[in-house]
Formats: structure tokens, C-alpha cells, sequence
């Protein structure tokens, strides 16, 4: 789940992350302002959901994945939409 507020008087929009995976050990986001090698690691919770929260800025747009355990690329289901990447699959698009 990405779950975005908006401020008036800031630049930036800030963006909650939930996401939940049977047997996930770890869960980082990848991608986020173009950044492919610095991830954003979500904190595991006791209900067993992950979840972070960042300030993005408005106006922008963002391809992300999540890399659960370090092993396996998963796409948000309630992104704002998919681009194609140069792998042959697609990564979930955030519009702010």
C-alpha cells in the first residue's frame, strides 16, 4: 500500500510505505529519486507487515521495486501505474 499526504506549504509530499510478504525476512525499496544502489530499508512489524515512511518532492514521478530477502523483485500492486525496464518487466510508477 503507497499512501501519500499532501502539505501546502512544503515542497515535498510524504509517502507511507506498507507492504506485506509471506516469509519475508527483509523488505528494502529500490529506485526511489533514480537511486538503484542506496535502498530504503521498512521496518518489520509484529502483525508481520513492512513499513517506512519518505518525504519524495512534489511534482516528481518515481520507478521503484521492492527486493524481499535480498533475492526476489516485487512490484507494488497499488502503484500509480508500471514502466516498462530494460530487464524485460516492469517496475511499479509513483506520481507525485
Amino acid at each position: 500500500m503507497v499512501q501519500k499526504t499532501y502539505y501546502k506549504t512544503k515542497d515535498y509530499v510524504k509517502v507511507k510505505f506498507s507492504f506485506t510478504v509471506e516469509n519475508a525476512e527483509t523488505i528494502e525499496i529500490l529506485g526511489l529519486n533514480s537511486d538503484w544502489q542506496n535502498s530504503v530499508i521498512l521496518k518489520k512489524k509484529k502483525d508481520g507487515t513492512f513499513s517506512t515512511e519518505v518525504n519524495l518532492p512534489k511534482e516528481s514521478k518515481h520507478e521503484f521495486k521492492y527486493l524481499v530477502n535480498k533475492t526476489e523483485w516485487v512490484n507494488e500492486p497499488e502503484a500509480d501505474g508500471e514502466a516498462a525496464n530494460e530487464y524485460g518487466g516492469s517496475n511499479s510508477l509513483l506520481v507525485i
